[in-house]
């Protein structure tokens, strides 16, 4: 066999395990260290979009409560990401500068 004809099978294998291969693993390990890191209380977000916060974890499942007094139990797989408390933003100078021209209006 001719190295050129080896050359685009190669080219493609190549192609494929950086397209597809990789990304497939760093996905798979964050996915794993944010499994590791969940604990009751976390907020997190299902992969159907429900929110909740972490009541109880188990071995294969995990126990969210999604409002006072409701709590369903999923796969721990069907925990899609942890929720961050969000930061109040503070008023924007623009705000402030429309509220002030207002008040010179008689």
């Amino acid at each position: 066999m001719d190295v050129m004809t080896l050359l685009p099978i190669l080219l493609i294998g190549v192609v494929f395990y950086l397209l597809i291969m990789r990304p497939a693993r760093t996905r798979q390990k964050k996915q794993a260290e944010m499994m590791a890191q969940l604990a009751p209380g976390t907020e997190i977000m299902t992969t159907a979009g429900v929110y909740g916060t972490i009541v109880s974890m188990g071995d294969e499942d995990a126990e969210i409560a999604i409002a006072p007094g409701v709590v369903i139990r999923v796969v721990k797989a069907a925990i899609g990401r942890v929720v961050e408390p969000e930061q109040p933003t503070p008023a924007s100078e623009d705000a402030t500068a429309i509220d002030e021209s207002d008040s010179d209006r008689p």
